[in-house]
């Protein structure tokens, strides 16, 4: 029998059972579905996320004075270090050779007010250079520059968040506000940047000149960052390298551990691609299961095919129908059931992964190659479970096929 009546025939025994058929390949529906949405969901906050670790800088590297360490999800420091000074960053911009630039810091959370307005923010003290190692873009009004940075002027850089808590729906610019009890003048908004990988908000914060911050609010000799930008990306590396170098020599530490910790931008990448990784195949492993799930749906509907066709098998084996035709007959039913289920669950985890992202909720980027190849895995099942019914029912023997009641 040629191969397109088997499709044919194939296409109306389905067609006349539509409920069976329905049911049989609901498994395949979800699981391709599942595998199609979620990726395309794990691949969207994949970017996300790694967007947000590129808007921190550009080849950055970030050196935090003592042992830091993730708690809950944020970085925490462990012990509260002094041994890092504003000469470590001078020295790390010209003896390291990998480094473009390095701009020190200092963070504190500290209470700010405007009239009868009061809020709790990060303060960060840093050198003008530091707006462009982080990539911090300034929407309206200006940052402060190298004059006023040496005469430790007061003013500050608000980010969007910060300023709205503070001044409400007006502008700001112009406005002075306090820090602590010390005034300043706000003469810029930052553009925003969102949440970091930690889940912080980077928009709540306020920029002013590091020697003001030093001397004026937080009243010490000491910072606790350095930022740092590498020349080239495949340079970070070597940068880091470079930098630990350096300030193990500056700090005199000899045989005892760092003061500082290092972290670099590309090992960040690389962990949050791997986490991705990991997840994409948690997922891949829940989809498994349910076509697995609806291999069994398919395997049962197959076999109790054969049985009410017996009398059928046995009509073609008597007209000179021979095994292979028989079991090509019951491996292209199921493989069409799979395949039909298949194209259905790839065009519904489609569908679904588009409206997610066109109502808001997240941002999803489409996987063809895992639609291509969720298809191709629901042919593979239908191919599968298909082969034990097909050798089944071409077992059969024309005569006692056809006595079969």
């Amino acid at each position: 029998m040629k191969l397109s009546r088997n499709i044919v025939l194939s296409c109306e025994i389905l067609a006349a059972h539509k409920l069976r058929t329905l049911l049989s390949v609901i498994g395949i529906v979800v699981g391709i579905a599942t595998v199609v949405l979620m990726v395309s969901a794990g691949r969207g906050a994949e970017k996300q996320i790694l967007d947000r670790i590129r808007d921190m800088g550009t080849n950055l590297i970030v050196v935090n004075a003592g042992q830091t360490r993730i708690v809950a999800g944020r970085q925490r420091q462990t012990s509260v270090v002094t041994t890092m000074e504003i000469d470590d960053a001078q020295a790390v911009q010209t003896q390291c050779p990998s480094v473009r630039a390095a701009a020190p810091a200092i963070t504190k959370k500290l209470a700010v007010r405007w009239e009868d307005e009061n809020a709790v923010t990060t303060v960060i003290g840093m050198m003008p250079g530091g707006f462009e190692i982080r990539n911090i873009g300034v929407l309206d009004g200006r940052a402060f520059d190298a004059d006023e940075e040496r005469s430790r002027r007061r003013v500050a850089v608000l980010g969007p968040t910060a300023a709205a808590n503070l001044f409400g729906r007006r502008n700001p610019l112009g406005l002075q506000f306090r820090i602590g009890r010390v005034p300043f003048e706000v003469i810029g908004i930052t553009e925003s940047k969102g949440m970091d990988p930690n889940g912080l908000d980077q928009d709540d914060l306020i920029i002013v000149p590091l020697g003001t911050a030093m001397r004026r609010l937080f009243n010490v000799d000491h910072i606790d960052t350095i930022y740092v930008q590498a020349r080239e990306a495949v340079l970070l590396d070597r940068a880091e390298g470079e930098i630990r170098d350096l300030l193990r020599d500056r700090h005199r530490l000899r045989d005892r551990p760092d003061d500082f910790t290092i972290q670099n931008q590309a090992t960040l990448l690389a962990a949050e691609r791997e986490t991705a990784q990991s997840m994409t195949l948690l997922i891949g492993s829940v989809a498994a299961i349910s076509l697995f799930v609806g291999g069994i749906g398919i395997l049962a509907v197959m076999l109790i095919s054969v049985r009410e066709r017996t009398r059928e098998i046995g009509l073609r084996r008597a007209l000179g129908a021979t095994r292979r035709d028989i079991r090509l007959q019951f491996l292209l039913e199921s493989s069409m059931l799979a395949g039909s289920g298949g194209v259905l669950g790839v065009l519904t985890g489609v569908s679904a992964a588009l409206a997610v992202s066109w109502l808001g909720y997240f941002e999803t980027i489409i996987s063809w190659p895992a639609a291509v190849a969720g298809f191709g895995f629901s042919v593979a099942v239908g191919l599968i479970f298909g082969i034990y019914p097909a050798v089944r029912a071409a077992s059969l023997e024309p005569i006692e096929a056809l006595r079969a009641s």
